[in-house]
């Protein structure tokens, strides 16, 4: 966190989001009846949208590190991804792309992809649990060359295989429960940050977060897990490989 923001939360010229608490709350390393109580003042304005063109303005790599800060603080990360390749499971060819459109400049989107690979390394602490739900759709959106598709599914496959990772893939023929109105992270069972087109919606309500974790477990028990997951992915994946060699 900046100085200067620090300095406006301070003094009271800036209210902190609920990701700011948690991060000053975890950096003083408050008593835990100290931190429910500062927490419980947070949640009176708990439920937050910060536009994208927000973060845009004031680096997109510094808001990838305030996540990676509460992802470092996480036992049990989930993640629901309808739209696209979640985050922490990106190549850096498809972090490329996904942010093609955003008016990122060259510099910018460098820090950017940076960032999102720093922010990978959180993966390898086996203190850690991580349990991803993607729909098939996601799979087959050509975002990048065949090549490269093929290869970020291979990624996938690969790490659905470490001891503290679960992959699995909602299948285009299941049946439903719930509609996939939004990606979503929750965050063990404290904080959740949602996805919509033109902003970030972060919440810490309890009856929120329950929500959201009832809507991920919902999806669950409609995905297909381990080896069948794999064959799916894989299955995709060979589709790629003869694009290219069509291509």
């Amino acid at each position: 966190m900046s100085p200067s923001k620090l300095s406006k939360i301070e003094n009271g010229h800036l209210a902190p989001s609920v990701i700011d608490v948690e991060r000053i709350l975890t950096a003083l390393d408050v008593p835990e009846v100290v931190k429910a109580q500062l927490t419980e003042a947070a949640r009176v304005v708990a439920t937050e949208a910060t536009a994208w063109s927000i973060y845009r303005r004031t680096g997109l790599h510094k808001h990838q590190d305030e996540i990676r800060a509460i992802e470092a603080q996480t036992r049990l990360l989930r993640v629901f991804q309808p739209s696209c390749i979640p985050g922490l499971l990106q190549s850096p060819e498809y972090v490329r792309a996904v942010q093609q459109n955003s008016e990122l400049t060259d510099d910018a989107l460098e820090k950017m992809i940076g960032a999102r690979m720093r922010r990978q390394e959180v993966l390898y602490d086996r203190r850690r649990q991580f349990h991803f739900l993607i729909t098939e759709s996601v799979l087959r959106w050509e975002l990048i060359r065949p090549a490269m598709m093929a290869a970020q599914l291979d990624k996938l496959v690969t790490m659905s295989r470490m001891p503290n990772i679960v992959i699995d893939v909602v299948p285009q023929a299941s049946p439903k429960a719930h509609l996939p109105t939004c990606s979503f992270v929750i965050f063990d069972t404290r904080l959740v940050i949602a996805e919509i087109p033109h902003a970030e919606i972060t919440t810490s309500e309890p009856k929120d977060v329950d929500q959201y974790v009832k809507k991920f477990q919902a999806f669950e028990n409609a995905a297909d897990k381990g080896d069948a997951m794999r064959a799916m992915v894989e299955s995709i994946r060979d589709e790629f490989l003869r694009e290219q060699e069509i291509d």
